[in-house]
């Protein structure tokens, strides 16, 4: 009683103090603006692996070592010779290029290009096309970097194609930057028409949009102190938050209407009990789906930890604001409300639930029945890596490495980072050797590019390109695929081959990161998977004091994820590599809520006295109306987003999000009362509070007069 009169007595002070609540929250809104208007934006997703691998680590050394962070291809189509050199002159000059390697680097442009080694020519020149290599002074994705790849475009005409990590990343940040206000704008107006149609006025779906729009941006806002967060992350924010949220103030205005009535009418002492009743109703399901977002600060793809945190944070601040400002503009807009008000569209619940209960085996059977193949199709779904593979065809960054591919068979550059006490001898054979490796069309050193002509007639600007008094790089072009197989397992042989010759030397590159992207992400999934259901299976247990209802409520949960994630199966689509481990764990979140909503009103009605078929009947109908308007307001907000975007990372991602959302309702529904129905015994002889005292001392007796029709314990009505 102690902890219910502190919770109605922090709802009666919000009450009261309505009108303060409302001008703080808006004078919060600025800091917020201002947070968020200054968090910077990382849209290079290889950049979250771990710091201590050796393609993190070399990347490290040839920023300190060599003053370069990143590097591109610049295809050159049917210009001749000089205007070519004006050009490269003119990019040197851009700030963010360190340098620009191009034939005239070594020879004068007066003197025949096929002085040069015949591989090289050959590599560099293709038809009326020559390539250039840019080298960036920072990282792929710095800021400097995005800004000399946009200034090199624009200094750079049709003929010319910039190809690379850093070109993508550009493109990736430009397409999002267009996006991501509409995302909002298309999440917020399908929202509020579903929320319009699905609840009983057409004002309140506009306050709840506002009060969960303002949490939001606190919660964006307050990223400023990360110091940057990754584009999917600020991409799926608002959209997550908006969806996840969304129960917690349906309840609370359900909650306030019952109130009204047990109240008499007196609002200020009913919403002031609904601010109670949802704080303590919200705490286990705000719990478990912050815990499953925090699941995800285990991986070592600290991504994981990024989009964690903030979703995380950001599911507290909703239910904080569900509690203080929500009902703070409800109050206040309440008689606009009532004038807006409408008949609700929604069937009545009771008919269906109690079609629910009468039929519970067969929505058994059919669980049992999907639950091992829903398991072995999304275990089955094929995912990508290949960044680009998210972007747009008519992109600039895709256009130019369809023109590499096509023109000189080089689909991606390695890197390799030598010792400089490596011997000139060594370093030629290791050339040759990697030259002759599948798929690799170039292989190229400092030693192997002078081919005999003595360094001191080479510029040192040049060669400070590719060797200094510590390190010196070689240059690696292949015909594979990014993320392909083949390219895999070339790694592996270009790793072997230069570990001959010095044990040191290390791969680097696109490929090389991906690669241990891949297997990474692969550890990294199955950890969060175990932990997420380890954490949730825990809470479940303590919030209802149970042993039988975690193993219950996780399989339904898990069964949901199951088909969502197995449908790509079925359907032969591939999804983005992150697409398992976030919808799984936003899923877990958003379905643990349904099912806590509902098993909480059993648990209550069970422990009044009702029989098992009348808990489960009572608990389902009410629960109903606030499940199918959350689902439905998060599907309306993620499928619009999902048709729209152009990034099929976001739109992936999104549709998953619909459709699950949907999958989610349709499982917590059906399958989770007729599990109710079927583990009543066990739920109430291994769980604390679902029996009265007096049904626990009479148990054996009631038992003992059950027949084998009789589906519930008979108990009087004491009330």
């Amino acid at each position: 009683m102690a902890i219910g009169g502190n919770m109605i007595n922090f709802g009666k002070k919000i009450v009261k103090f309505r009108i303060p609540i409302i001008i703080l929250s808006l004078l919060l809104l600025i800091p917020a603006v201002i947070g968020y208007v200054n968090t910077r934006v990382n849209y290079d997703i290889l950049s979250y692996l771990p710091e201590e691998i050796d393609t993190m680590e070399g990347q490290e050394i040839l920023k300190e070592e060599f003053g370069n962070g990143a590097f591109s291809m610049l295809l050159v189509e049917g210009m001749d010779t000089k205007n070519i050199s004006s050009l490269k002159a003119k990019i040197e000059e851009v700030d963010g290029v360190s340098s620009v390697l191009w034939y005239d680097s070594i020879l004068d442009i007066s003197i025949p290009i096929e002085l040069l080694p015949s591989e090289v020519t050959e590599a560099f020149n293709s038809g009326d096309t020559t390539l250039m290599l840019v080298v960036f002074s920072d990282t792929t994705s710095s800021d400097e970097t995005i800004e000399a790849v946009t200034e090199i475009r624009k200094i750079a005409n049709s003929q010319c194609f910039l190809a690379g990590m850093s070109s993508m990343v550009t493109d990736t940040k430009n397409l999002s930057e267009k996006e991501a206000p509409i995302y909002v704008v298309i999440a917020v107006i399908l929202s509020a028409i579903m929320l319009a149609l699905t609840m009983d006025s057409f004002v309140l779906p506009i306050i709840f949009l506002v009060c969960i729009g303002m949490a939001i941006l606190y919660n964006l806002g307050s990223n400023v102190f990360f110091g940057e967060i990754s584009y999917i992350t600020k991409a799926l924010a608002a959209v997550l938050q908006l969806g996840v949220t969304m129960d917690f103030s349906i309840f609370l205005w359900h909650s306030y209407k019952e109130n009204q009535l047990r109240f008499y009418g007196d609002k200020n002492r009913a919403m002031a009990h609904a601010i109670a009743n949802t704080i303590q109703s919200v705490v286990g399901s705000s719990i478990t789906t912050i815990a499953g977002f925090l699941s995800l600060c285990v991986m070592s793809f600290t991504l994981g930890l990024d989009l964690g945190i903030v979703m995380a944070k950001g599911v507290l601040i909703g239910v904080i604001a569900t509690v203080t400002i929500l009902p703070s503009f409800i109050m206040v807009f309440d008689g606009l409300i009532e004038k807006t008000t409408h008949k609700n569209l929604l069937p009545s619940q009771k008919r269906f639930s109690t079609f629910i209960t009468k039929h519970y085996v067969v929505f058994a059977i059919i669980f049992v029945i999907l639950l091992i193949p829903a398991y072995y199709a999304q275990s089955h779904a094929s995912v990508y890596y290949k960044l680009d593979t998210s972007l747009p065809d008519d992109l600039e960054s895709v256009i130019a490495s369809q023109k590499l591919d096509e023109n000189f068979d080089m689909t991606t550059m390695h890197l390799v980072i030598c010792s400089s006490d490596t011997s000139y001898k060594n370093m030629i054979a290791m050339c040759d050797e990697l030259s002759e490796t599948d798929g690799v069309t170039l292989a190229v050193s400092l030693d192997s590019l002078l081919d005999g002509v003595p360094e001191a007639m080479i510029p040192d600007d040049v060669v400070s390109i590719l060797k200094n008094e510590n390190y010196q790089l070689v240059l690696i072009a292949s015909e594979y695929e990014v993320a392909s197989d083949e390219v895999n397992a070339q790694c592996d042989e270009i790793q072997e081959i230069i570990s001959k010759y010095d044990d040191s030397a290390m791969l680097i590159g696109e490929s090389a990161c991906t690669k241990d992207l891949i297997e990474i992400t692969d550890t990294d999934f199955k950890m969060v998977s175990i932990v997420s259901i380890g954490v949730i299976f825990v809470i479940i247990a303590i919030v209802f004091k149970s042993v039988s209802l975690p193993i219950l409520l996780v399989a339904a949960i898990e069964f949901a994820i199951f088909i969502n994630m197995g449908i790509p199966y079925l359907t032969g689509t591939k999804l983005p590599f992150v697409a398992s481990i976030v919808i799984g764990t936003i899923q877990l979140g958003s379905t643990v809520d349904y099912a806590i909503l509902m098993t909480s009103r059993y648990q209550k009605e069970r422990s009044r006295g009702k029989s098992k078929k009348e808990a489960v009947t009572i608990a389902h109908s009410t629960s109903m109306n606030s499940i199918i308007v959350s689902a439905l307001s998060f599907f309306a907000a993620t499928f619009g987003v999902g048709l729209y975007s152009d990034i099929d990372m976001i739109s992936s991602l999104c549709m998953l999000m619909a459709r699950g959302a949907l999958i989610s309702m349709a499982v917590v529904l059906l399958v989770v009362p007729s599990l109710f129905m079927i583990f009543d015994k066990v739920i109430v002889h291994t769980s604390v509070g679902f029996l009265p005292k007096k049904v626990k001392e009479a148990n054996h007796e009631k038992e003992n007069r059950e027949n084998s029709s009789d589906d519930s314990y008979v108990v009087p009505n004491h009330n």
